[in-house]
């Protein structure tokens, strides 16, 4: 199977796949929420992704995190749980440097873990796992973590392809380039992303500075330094201005797990 981000290298592995140029038949698409995701990569995922697969006889699982009770549980849920004492995603510090961060892990990683392992897979009978990383981010692959009952291969590397050659092969497919993938709110965003959000995302920058706002709330009632979701060290709406919308930012942090931004 191929672990499925909704973004641009994983959506070559599906070209790929459909094209019979990779073996991997099924693509897990881990949904961290539907009010937490990007409502261009859900679009995207649920509009032409699965369609598209469909077609060439691929299956896409669109899988979400359930509490123990079996209730579904979203990131955003879980940062607005008044009782929750941790972060886990990186929110920013006042030196603009990132937290600690659990997200990815127990919302997707893990959440794809639980069905790899009730489809059969075992440490004696690991699955084989496609994680979307491209020529251009060779160093992601190098800090992925496998679990037991995991194998990692990584096709684009082995192809030697970059992300340039991936929007060619999803153009030559007839499908539209997808938007990067990664929750709204992510900290991770460059300036220049957040800037572009503001201006042409209102209601979504607007949650996000709600969010930014209710994570201090909870931090101030435990006595704990204010955090961020830019790397200005300052509330959001007053770090994020638009007044320079094509502002050049060569910010490269993002995320180094192989799930969330392929």
């Amino acid at each position: 199977m191929v672990s499925y981000g909704g973004g641009v290298q994983s959506t070559a592995l599906l070209v790929l796949a459909a094209r019979g140029e990779i073996d991997f038949r099924t693509f897990l698409f881990a949904n961290v929420g539907d009010d937490s995701e990007h409502p261009a990569t859900l679009s995207y995922v649920r509009e032409i992704a699965v369609p598209y697969a469909a077609g060439a006889g691929i299956e896409i699982q669109e899988l979400t995190r359930h509490r123990r009770d079996g209730s579904t549980e979203t990131l955003m849920q879980r940062l607005n749980q008044p009782d929750t004492r941790s972060i886990p995603i990186p929110v920013r510090m006042a030196n603009g440097a990132p937290g600690r961060r659990n997200c990815t892990a127990d919302f997707k990683i893990k959440v794809i873990g639980r069905w790899l392992r009730e489809h059969g897979a075992t440490a004696e009978n690991p699955a084989t796992v496609g994680i979307g990383i491209s020529l251009d981010e060779i160093h992601r692959a190098n800090r992925r973590h496998k679990e037991l009952y995991e194998e990692i291969e990584y096709p684009l590397l082995d192809l030697k392809l970059r992300r340039d050659d991936c929007e060619k092969i999803i153009a030559d497919a007839d499908l539209p380039v997808p938007p990067k993938s990664s929750c709204f709110f992510c900290p991770f965003k460059t300036v220049g992303s957040w800037r572009q959000q503001r201006l042409e995302e209102p209601e979504l920058f607007a949650k996000s500075v709600r969010l930014e706002r209710v994570i201090n709330e909870r931090r101030r009632w435990l006595g704990r330094d204010e955090v961020f979701l830019s790397r200005y060290g300052r509330p959001l709406d007053e770090a994020i201005v638009v007044a320079d919308p094509q502002v050049v930012d060569d910010e490269t942090t993002a995320c180094d797990s192989g799930w969330c931004m392929t």
